[in-house]
């Protein structure tokens, strides 16, 4: 019969960890006496990142004293006693492969469902000393699980832990870790696993990301396999302006060859060898796919888009380009489609009109533009005719010398709130046009914006951070190969203290996005839009075609990341 043999309890703390400060409550200590347990949490426990830990289904953690020994005989150390690897209950018994979603067990005075295996994160590697722990309780099958709480009650140290119920197909907590984390995961188990009620909603969503083919693993979609890989000539054949500051590039193959037609949203990534040391490299928005449009505007101090606006690209010059890569893509469906933008932000939403005017859309479309004036409007008569050609499309453009587009203004057109929209413009007027748009009640998941420059950073449980522009870490520069952040406009040579592509960045304060650290959760996934990379550690699932795991990998020579 297995056994509790501590309740352990913390509050969440600042803790310094790698020059940064992490909020966590994964210090965990025993506690005398019993304690009450309830609906979302252990009286005198908190967690620091309710994102990935704590709330109902997630409200006590427990881990296996088997899985202490185990892991002192691994890292040939004492791990430190009860409550070391973050846990609420440890226990003697309830080995993770014996454990199954939907068991319910009796401890004490409380009633409790086992929910899903524990969140792979960088925490209790921290927490150990031990960076690859998370990647390690995955591939050894040890990750401990949750518990929600079914009926509130007073639990000890010694009480007997009874199973009450075996739940549903029998999938336990090893069998569904793996069946998320690792390779080649058995669909029918899967659906097994999405048959349990007792399953956490988030596992839930992640097991029907599997089985649509999207990964189920990262925040950002997986990649698909781009049609050429690094960078390829291709010929400028048409310069041509569109107003005083904006100019679109016609692109074709070098020899002559048709190119593969990207898709409506996506961007091409661009490298401009002779325009400096390092050559820089940007990404642009397609205008017009089938055409291999790029249209770009000139800023006050753009060396680059300057550069495309003097005169110095002509018919014939050849660029060093990129695949077209992005996930800000037109779903299909019936459901009206609101096409949202801003000054040259109108570009991707531009490829998306073409689209849909090529295909005779039938869907109810909606194109709402901001820019300042007339004279500073690029493509209206072009978006005019593309609208005209679709029968049940509507056109509302404001400019600000007369009247913004605010979200007032945008609440005020009444559009339909079962349609998928997508925005596209200076950050602050994505933000206004998101709220605005939930706030009319549409969903948030079917509100789509496309950032122009970095993504978003991801990094769970990081207090105080001040957001500064990407830069050169500091220090004497590594001596390693260049590594170029396109997002971001920055090059810098790889430091040579081993730290990985994710350190590299985080010194460079280019935004980033993790979570394990260890190639587990492929938070991290970044396109990698040229070079090869070494992994320490191995992931246990390789990244998507095109991709790369920045958290464990190092450069083998010069890489481009799309960050």
């Amino acid at each position: 019969m297995a056994t509790l043999l501590s309740v352990n309890v913390g509050l969440p703390k600042d803790v310094r960890w790698q020059g940064r400060t992490v909020h966590t409550g994964v210090w965990k200590a025993p506690v005398e006496g019993r304690r009450m347990v309830r609906r979302l949490n252990i009286d005198g426990d908190g967690q620091g990142d309710l994102a990935g830990h704590g709330g109902e289904q997630r409200a006590v953690l427990v881990y296996q004293t088997d899985s202490y020994a185990h892991w002192s005989a691994f890292f040939d150390q004492d791990l430190g006693g009860f409550g070391a690897f973050g846990e609420n209950f440890t226990v003697d018994g309830l080995a993770d492969d014996e454990v199954h979603i939907g068991d319910r067990y009796r401890i004490g005075d409380a009633e409790f469902e086992v929910t899903q295996p524990r969140v792979t994160c960088f925490r209790v590697g921290m927490r150990l000393g031990q960076p690859k722990l998370p990647a390690l309780l995955v591939a050894h099958h040890r990750p401990g699980f949750y518990l929600r709480v079914i009926t509130e009650g007073q639990v000890g140290a010694g009480d007997e832990i009874t199973r009450t119920r075996v739940g549903p197909h029998r999938v336990s907590v090893a069998e569904v870790d793996a069946l998320l984390y690792l390779p080649d995961p058995d669909h029918d188990r899967i659906r097994d696993a999405l048959d349990i009620p007792a399953l956490s909603p988030g596992w839930q969503a992640s097991f029907h990301d599997v089985l649509s083919g999207g990964g189920g693993l990262a925040p950002i979609p997986t990649g698909r396999k781009p049609p050429w890989t690094g960078f390829r000539s291709l010929r400028v054949t048409r310069v041509v302006p569109e107003t005083a500051s904006v100019t679109s590039i016609y692109l074709a193959a070098a020899d002559d060859k048709p190119l593969p037609v990207p898709a409506a949203g996506q961007y091409l990534t661009l490298r401009f060898p002779g325009a400096g040391t390092p050559a820089p490299v940007r990404s642009y928005s397609l205008s017009d796919p089938a055409a291999y449009r790029i249209s770009v505007k000139r800023e006050e101090h753009g060396a680059v888009s300057g550069l495309l606006q003097e005169g110095t690209l002509r018919p014939g010059t050849l660029l060093d380009v990129g695949a077209a890569r992005g996930e800000f893509l037109l779903a299909t469906g019936t459901d009206p489609v609101l096409l949202i933008s801003a000054g040259i932000g109108v570009t991707p939403v531009l490829a998306m009109l073409h689209r849909l005017a090529a295909d005779h859309d039938q869907r109810e479309i909606w194109w709402v533009h901001a820019a300042h004036d007339p004279r500073h409007h690029p493509f209206a008569a072009e978006a005019r005719d593309l609208i005209a050609s679709l029968p049940n499309a509507h056109e509302h453009v404001f400019y600000a010398v007369d009247q913004r587009l605010t979200a007032a203004a945008l609440d005020a057109l009444a559009m339909p709130t079962e349609a998928d929209a997508y925005v596209c413009g200076p950050d602050s007027f994505m933000d206004d046009m998101r709220a605005a748009l939930v706030d009319s009640g549409m969903k948030p998941d079917r509100v789509r914006v496309e950032l122009f420059a970095s993504r978003s950073a991801i990094n769970p449980g990081v207090t105080g951070e001040t957001r500064r522009q990407p830069h050169p870490p500091p220090g004497p520069p590594g001596t390693g190969p260049a590594v170029t952040f396109a997002r971001s406009g920055l090059t810098v040579p790889m430091s040579d203290d081993g730290r990985s592509l994710l350190e590299l960045a985080e010194a460079c304060d280019v935004p980033t996005r993790w979570s394990c650290r260890t190639g587990v959760c492929h938070t991290c996934e970044t396109g990698l839009l040229s070079g090869d990379l070494d992994y320490d550690p191995d992931p246990l699932e390789p990244p998507g075609p095109g991709n790369a795991l920045i958290c464990c990998s190092r450069p083998r020579g010069e890489v481009v990341l799309d960050l």
